[in-house]
């Protein structure tokens, strides 16, 4: 395959068919990236009806199932909730008898379980490649995605044109797995930032300060961040936390990937863990499909 000549823009000739599996929220947008950017075939596959028929409106080539989609696809890119759905539709892959040649795993992965999948898709031919993403849905419909890839040298430079449809910033992070513990790093950042941003408004809104100037404040001091800027600025000031984001549940699964990892290596990772616990109660106060910074209800006692 040659290279892209331009970010984002891939060579026409020689390129390889292209898969996608996995048409969600961020799935669909960095599928729709691929498909105008890449100048490949793109097969795609997800089992709701409505989201591989936006797929197919936008120039995909439908497939009836994943293992339809390895049969014509010679690199597969997947976008699912987790680590058991990345297996299950791997286990489809190899049961398939034509199978794709790499499968691009750009969910946020189990990391040990990330490294024993590579293994068995290794044994039957196939080489798996961790590329998590990091960003809002607004970066995925941008192509501006952060990508951490964990793979080889080769394969990393052979896939990065393809990640750079959907993503600004390409990131090799060394071997397989490496990508994963990237991202669930990042995460854990973000979410133990979030509790500190919602503990700052509480305490100054109880203090008589107006919210939206305190992080307007904030924002140009040593407190920045692009998580003030961005996320808590536009949901804990107008306490509005949609169902349709990035619910507490997905965080609470992206903050246990980081503390397993924590525990491995024998960290006690006491912020993360309370931070933790925040999250967990507020999915027990009925929050848990809600964007992830209503966790400022049980900070500031409305929970």
């Amino acid at each position: 395959m040659k290279a892209a000549p331009n970010a984002g823009e891939t060579d026409v000739a020689d390129v390889p068919v292209l898969g996608f599996i996995g048409l969600g929220v961020m799935g669909s947008r960095m599928c729709a990236n691929l498909i105008r950017r890449s100048g490949a075939t793109v097969v795609v596959y997800d089992p709701v009806r409505e989201a591989l028929d936006r797929a197919i409106a936008q120039g995909g080539q439908p497939c009836s199932d994943a293992a339809g989609v390895g049969r014509s696809a010679e690199i597969v890119f997947l976008s699912l909730p987790g680590i058991a759905q990345v297996e299950a539709v791997c286990d489809q892959l190899l049961a398939a008898p034509q199978r794709p040649r790499v499968v691009v795993d750009m969910s946020t992965s189990d990391v040990a379980r990330t490294r024993l999948l590579a293994g068995r898709l290794r044994d039957g031919g196939l080489t798996l490649v961790d590329a998590p993403v990091a960003r809002l849905r607004q970066a995925a419909e941008d192509g501006t995605l952060l990508i951490t890839v964990g793979a080889g040298e080769e394969m990393f430079a052979e896939l990065r044109p393809f990640l750079s449809c959907m993503g600004s910033d390409i990131i090799h992070a060394g071997g397989i797995g490496n990508g994963q513990v990237m991202k669930i790093v990042n995460n854990m950042v973000l979410f133990l930032t979030m509790n500190a941003l919602a503990e700052a408004l509480a305490i100054g809104r109880a203090a008589g300060v107006d919210g939206e100037k305190l992080f307007q404040t904030l924002s140009m001091g040593s407190a920045d961040s692009f998580a003030l800027r961005r996320t808590a600025a536009a949901t804990m000031i107008p306490d509005d936390f949609p169902e349709r984001a990035f619910p507490t549940e997905y965080a609470i699964k992206d903050l246990a990937l980081a503390l397993r990892l924590a525990d491995e290596a024998g960290i006690a990772a006491n912020a993360a863990r309370q931070t933790m616990d925040l999250l967990e109660r507020t999915r027990e106060a009925g929050y848990g499909a809600s964007y992830y910074p209503v966790l400022i209800k049980l900070v500031d006692g409305r929970g």
